[in-house]
């Protein structure tokens, strides 16, 4: 089962009173507090693979757990992750189920996961709701003991506050609630999760993937290093999701992952260790095979069920005899890409895009070319293969025509993104005109395909 959950984490002292949390002139009310003892253990790799993206693997008395992060809210340091509960053994000695595992197998790979602390709670609980009963909000009162490996030996102690949203808390009710416990003396908002906490420095380095920033002059080197990393975690990301099944997007986006990938290790071919790069490409090509089987079952499902309610009811029938062909076949294509995504091939291919992101294989040169000079040309080379696509173009052009300047399109529209960060306007323009374009022919060739 999957839920999202939003919370606030604060800091608060050892001689923090929680206050009444009912506002007398407004539309929260407090029930009366609970007291909970809860003890959890959480598994990892060795380097921490998991706490240094902001995910966890855990089992408390409730069960087990993963959590996975989500992009970030803005407003109030609200901390967003996805939550699952997976079915699994129970008991202290209790290894992680295999479902566990598999959701969190994109940020472990082949490294093994094992127990990494034991922590034990005391949580004060109190449930906020309006005058109509609708839950607003859960606030928490945690005093942690983190236990030493194999021992009930109590090595470090701390305190923090969560206010944990729930899908009926407006700006409103979130406001009110910081307010009254920063007026009674708590920090301020703290992203911070306790397993973090409890594993201490070597928990908050950075993760296996970090995207680097880019401004206007950027070198080359960066440039091809942000592109790569851009598209190896929004491959990660999006790993757990394709493994759930429930969500068309999560595929959507991670087949998105491999294109980009493979457009720009062929937008940077003049860069980079071409035996290297053309291997990478190979195995992008497979899992985007697999990831598009998918993917295209989808799209044609919901495009044949869109146009299936305009028929006749007479017509109906073939409808939905082809929407349950298609289903079957995505079964099918499902199947593979999850026996591609257990493969050993998978977890190398992942471990190679990891390193790439962290360190390019790129080429010393020994030209005199302004680096400006060479990112324009970056794009110039697909952009002159897509005005070449589209000079070849007969006046009524064919499908397969219109879908060979989709792809040149999609190629050149990734060049000019990639560079787009350190060029400025020019690319950041030329990209979006071409989204434009790509999403015509798109249509077009969807239309064709279904």
């Amino acid at each position: 089962m999957s839920s999202a959950e939003r919370e606030i984490k604060l800091a608060v002292a050892e001689e923090f009173t929680l206050p009444p949390l009912t506002d007398p002139g407004g539309d929260v009310f407090a029930g009366p507090p609970e007291t909970l003892e809860l003890s959890a253990r959480y598994f990892d790799t060795e380097d921490l693979r998991l706490s240094r993206v902001g995910a966890s693997l855990r089992h408390r008395d409730d069960g087990w757990t993963v959590k996975l992060p989500r992009d970030p809210e803005e407003d109030d340091g609200v901390f967003a992750r996805e939550e699952l509960s997976v079915p699994g053994p129970a008991g202290p000695a209790a290894s992680p189920p295999e479902r566990a595992l598999d959701l969190v197998r994109a940020l472990t790979r082949a490294s093994a996961v094992e127990q990494v602390a034991e922590l034990r709670t005391t949580r004060r609980r109190v449930q906020l709701r309006t005058s109509e009963g609708r839950d607003v909000a859960e606030v928490v009162d945690d005093r942690v003991e983190v236990l030493d490996p194999g021992s009930s030996d109590v090595r470090q102690r701390f305190r923090e506050l969560e206010v944990e949203l729930r899908d009926g808390a407006t700006d409103a009710h979130r406001s009110v609630v910081l307010a009254r416990l920063r007026g009674a003396g708590a920090g301020p908002p703290d992203p911070t999760p306790k397993i973090v906490r409890a594993l201490g420095p070597a928990a908050t380095a950075p993760p296996d993937v970090v995207v680097p920033t880019l401004e206007h002059g950027a070198s080359v080197d960066l440039v091809v290093r942000r592109a790569i990393a851009s598209s190896v975690e929004r491959l990660l990301r999006n790993d757990p999701g394709v493994r759930m099944g429930d969500d068309p997007e999560a595929v959507h986006q991670a087949r998105v992952a491999t294109r980009r990938l493979r457009s720009d290790l062929r937008t940077f071919g003049a860069l980079v260790d071409e035996q290297w790069a053309d291997s990478l490409r190979d195995d992008l090509r497979w899992l985007g095979d697999v990831l598009g089987a998918v993917r295209d079952a989808d799209v044609l499902i919901d495009r044949i069920e869109r146009k299936d309610e305009r028929l006749p009811d007479t017509d109906r029938h073939a409808g939905k005899a082809l929407v349950d062909q298609l289903r079957a076949d995505r079964d099918r294509a499902r199947t593979q890409l999850l026996r591609a995504l257990r493969s050993d091939r998978y977890d190398t291919l992942l471990d190679r895009l990891v390193a790439a992101a962290q360190r390019p294989r790129l080429l010393l040169r020994v030209d005199d070319v302004d680096d400006a000079d060479v990112l324009r040309q970056l794009v110039r080379r697909p952009w002159d293969r897509l005005r070449d696509a589209v000079a070849e173009l007969a006046p009524e052009p064919s499908d397969a025509q219109l879908h060979k300047v989709r792809i040149a399109a999609k190629r050149a529209r990734y060049a000019a993104e990639a560079v787009e960060p350190a060029v400025g306007k020019r690319a950041r323009v030329l990209a979006r005109a071409l989204v434009d374009v790509q999403d015509a022919l798109g249509e077009h060739q969807d239309a064709v395909v279904a």
